[in-house]
């Protein structure tokens, strides 16, 4: 048995145990991360026997055949040297490394030490792409003449504005993490690349000096065959395609459907193969279409095993280092081709891409009024600018605090890193202010019971050390999803307490009741100066266009509503907010008060959907549904997964979809009387400052 070791416990960590589990001849002895809980529920998961916290720990453990590295991109070289150097192979997820003098100590230390280094490239075993160049070998449409590629793909950390993760950090850097996918499959099929040659569109400035650019063209010339590469991400259509021209036709991989087709000639004159030819690739299209409907039917009934295109590639890709390790041969995509891969992204950066030219970092230091813990998000970003406005030093702590907005390099503003549920973190942050605005979700977690323990966790340590250091308000923003929206007959004030029944809501829902329950009782019982703001559904620049509170998007250009979407949301500005959130900070009267922040304007499901279709130029759809179908069609779904034991939770709660609906009517004027708040009441302004700002995000 191969005995292999786990470097990091991410996300990527499970499909590789996953796949690991599934191989012959292979055991799961070992995972290695700093986050103890994520390495303890991956060991657990997959009956992995050892847990370390630490690679010098797992390394002098021995009982080591074989090293996975999953950290991220940027640690890939650290981890990988001090095991090479202790002899064991190493499989890299891509890319091999963040430089391409790292890739060359990698390839140095490998050879030194004599041990194989491999790179999870796995897009080069796709099914529709491993068929794909199985054609082209056998020569069934002729010889190979040029290649096209067209990556044009969603991503989530552009759309949630988390550009504090690794890609951002240099523009080259997002090459690396994504083109290196559609590169390896040009550089499998053509050969090494001789000469490359790119063009990208205008940058966004993502912070100050911070450009992203979200999609380039490159020309490619490589040693059997020119090619071409468009790369686009953050883009609302998801659509990869290889296609390879060649004498006697073209070959297609669709990585984004799983499909392999041609287009070729019959042997009919050409306004007969025009039909003729047009059928056979159309049925092709609907048969390999129609078979991964089937195959996703049998593989999540366990019918079959795992089907999943992107699981067979990983599968693919880590079978096939292992194989050659059984063997004793150098893996085909070894240390060799993910160097190369990152020499041609840095070549392609350095020729297309200006480099960030970001203010020198300021130390977190000086005295501030106003602490706002969690506060480098999408609201937190608008009470900075409103706090600046106000003449006000703040003090801002958040988990990542890397290509921040402007605000965040005013001089009156701190910031630092730091977790909610870190005690220590907490009483750092806030310091001598004044006011502490919690704005920190502090609901991360695995399951349920995790987000809602991190919830309430993060809450309680907030409140306690205010009490300690005895501040002059506490402001918690919380979420209108804390009450129970759905059809009732009184409207809803800041009175109204959390929803009685939360024990039947999700995760989330009871997480948020259960900390505005908490602060109460720390109000009442230990007067805890608090005041709880609980927002609605909240737009404007930076936010989210395809808001949950609108419905369930299968993608963007759909949303299933949660019932017919004639009632009006409770709709907010994100700036509105801001300005409730430093007049709760300083309003006489309001300690133990909640009040709930709804705007003047508010627009149906319906509304909204057809004016950001128009914002947006493009064909959004609205489509009604009846909260208890909805709510029965999830639950039948929960009750399969069951049966078949792919236990995901409690089943689907009724009273989730009623509230989600948001048929409640909303009273908000305690806040406007007891703030003096006013939130926006012209429908145009509201139009522009909440929908076609999203035009330019």
């Amino acid at each position: 048995m191969r005995r292999v070791l786990l470097v990091g416990a991410g996300f990527i960590s499970r499909i590789h145990a996953e796949v690991l589990h599934s191989l012959p001849g292979i055991q799961l002895a070992g995972v290695v991360d700093h986050d103890s809980n994520a390495a303890a529920a991956l060991a657990q998961r997959w009956s992995i026997p050892r847990v370390f916290p630490s690679l010098d720990r797992a390394l002098a453990a021995g009982d080591i055949d074989c090293a996975h590295v999953l950290t991220p991109p940027g640690t890939h070289a650290a981890a990988a040297v001090p095991i090479l150097r202790a002899r064991i192979p190493v499989l890299s997820e891509k890319p091999l490394a963040a430089s391409g003098a790292e890739c060359r100590l990698l390839l140095t230390t490998a050879a030194d030490a004599g041990v194989a280094l491999g790179i999870n490239q796995n897009f080069v075993y796709h099914p529709a792409f491993v068929r794909l160049r199985r054609c082209i070998a056998e020569r069934q449409l002729g010889r190979p003449t040029f290649i096209s590629s067209l990556f044009n793909l969603p991503l989530q950390q552009l759309q949630a504005h988390q550009f504090g993760h690794w890609m951002f950090a240099e523009p080259g850097n997002i090459l690396l993490e994504q083109a290196v996918h559609p590169l390896s499959q040009i550089v499998a099929l053509a050969g090494r690349v001789e000469h490359s040659a790119a063009l990208a569109e205008p940058p966004r400035e993502i912070s100050p000096g911070v450009p992203l650019y979200r999609s380039l063209s490159v020309a490619l010339r490589c040693e059997q065959m020119p090619a071409q590469m468009r790369v686009a991400v953050g883009q609302s259509f998801p659509f990869w395609q290889l296609a390879v021209t060649c004498d006697d036709g073209v070959a297609v991989a669709d990585m984004q459907n799983n499909r392999f087709f041609t287009y070729r000639q019959t042997r009919w004159l050409p306004f007969i193969d025009n039909t003729l030819s047009g059928a056979r690739t159309a049925g092709t299209m609907l048969r390999e279409s129609v078979a991964a409907t089937a195959d996703y039917i049998l593989s999540t009934s366990k019918i079959k095993p795992n089907t999943d295109s992107f699981f067979q590639s990983m599968k693919g890709s880590i079978g096939a280092f292992h194989d050659a390790l059984d063997g004793g041969r150098s893996p085909l995509l070894d240390g060799s081709f993910g160097a190369h891969l990152v020499a041609v992204c840095e070549d392609i950066a350095k020729a297309a891409f200006a480099p960030s030219r970001r203010p020198a970092p300021r130390p977190p230091a000086g005295d501030y009024e106003v602490a706002a813990l969690g506060g480098t998000g999408f609201i937190g970003t608008h009470l900075v600018t409103r706090l600046i406005a106000e003449g006000r030093r703040v003090g801002v702590m958040a988990r990542n605090i890397r290509n921040l907005p402007a605000a965040f390099f005013d001089p009156r503003v701190v910031v630092m890193p730091g977790d909610v549920r870190s005690k220590a973190d907490v009483e750092r942050a806030v310091g001598d202010a004044r006011w502490v605005v919690n704005l920190a979700h502090g609901g991360g977690g695995r399951t349920g019971d995790e987000v809602r323990a991190n919830m309430v966790g993060g809450a309680e340590t907030v409140a306690r050390i205010c009490l300690a250091r005895g501040v002059d308000r506490l402001v918690h923003v919380g979420s209108i999803a804390g009450l129970y929206l759905g059809p009732q007959r009184a409207p809803i004030t800041g009175a109204t307490p959390p929803d009685p029944l939360s024990d039947r809501r999700n995760a989330y829902s009871r997480g948020k009741a259960d900390c505005d329950r908490l602060l109460s009782a720390l109000h009442r019982d230990e007067g805890l100066p608090v005041c709880i703001l609980r927002p609605g559904i909240v737009v404007g620049e930076g936010g989210l266009a395809f808001h949950s509170g609108l419905g369930f998007f299968n993608n963007e250009q759909h949303c299933l509503g949660w019932n017919a979407g004639r009632n009006p949301l409770p709709f907010v500005l994100a700036e509105d907010v801001a300005a409730a959130i430093w007049r709760a900070c300083i309003a006489p009267d309001v300690t133990g008060r909640a009040y709930n922040l709804v705007g003047d304007v508010r627009l149906t499901a319906r509304e909204y959907i057809a004016e950001l279709a128009r914002a947006l130029e493009r064909p959004l759809r609205f489509h009604p549904k009846h909260a208890t179908l909805f709510w029965s069609q999830e639950l039948a779904k929960w009750a399969v997964k069951w049966l078949i034991g792919r236990r995901s939770g409690p089943a689907p709660a009724r009273r989730d979809f009623l509230s989600w609906g948001l048929m409640a009517q909303f009273d908000c004027s305690d806040v406007k009387k007891d703030l003096g708040w006013r939130p926006a009441a012209d429908r145009e302004y509201f139009m522009d400052r909440g929908i076609r700002v999203y035009r330019d995000q």
